[in-house]
Parts: structure tokens; sequence; C-alpha cells
């Protein structure tokens, strides 16, 4: 299971490690299968500017902690983009943005 987990990883940046005595902790990690960071990902989610989004609200607001999205499948970036401009009122995000691998990161990471 354990291996699974490290072939899909490119680089991982999350970690603790001591340096000068302060502790530094996970600020996120990259899949080698989307270039996405996840961490970032879940914020995006959350943020309800994402995309140009004209109201307030986000990925989260129907879909709270990724729920119902760990059986995603298909494209899932053009799914990320019909939502962000039907219920987010939003322009969408480039279908190669950093934003975008970010997000779709988020989500396979949600895959368990």
């Amino acid at each position: 299971m354990m291996i699974n987990v490290f072939k899909k990883i490119i680089a991982v940046v999350c970690f603790t490690a001591l340096f000068a005595g302060t502790t530094l902790t996970c600020i996120g990690y990259i899949h080698a299968d989307q270039g996405g960071d996840v961490k970032r990902g879940e914020m995006l989610f959350n943020d309800p500017t994402l995309g140009g989004s004209t109201n307030d609200k986000s990925c989260g607001s129907c879909h709270p902690g990724g729920k119902g999205l760990e059986n995603a499948s298909g494209n899932i970036a053009e799914a990320v983009n019909r939502c962000i401009k039907n219920p987010l009122a939003g322009e969408g995000l480039d279908m190669d943005s950093q934003e975008m691998k970010d997000i779709v990161a988020y989500i396979n990471s949600l895959k368990k």
C-alpha cells in the first residue's frame, strides 16, 4: 500500500524537520501524474474567488470536504470548469494552469 503512494508522488514537500530549533511541517506534496500540489488544491477548492466566481460559493460549498468526489472519474478538469462556470458563475480555469493541476491533484487525493 505505501509503495503505491510513493510511486504517485514526484516530490515530497510534506516533512517534519528540526532546523535551528524550529519545527517545519507539511506544506504540500506533488503527484507525478498531475504535477499539482494537493494542499494548495484544497485551499483553492474552498476559495470563493476561484476562476473568477461572481458569488460567494466555492467548490466546497456543494462538496464540503470533497464529499462525493472520491469516486470522480473521466476528465476531472472539464468537470471542475463546468462547476466554476455554472454554479460558481465564473470564467473557469485554463486547462493547463497550475491552479487546475492543483485542484485535480486534490480531487484525486480523495480516492483512497
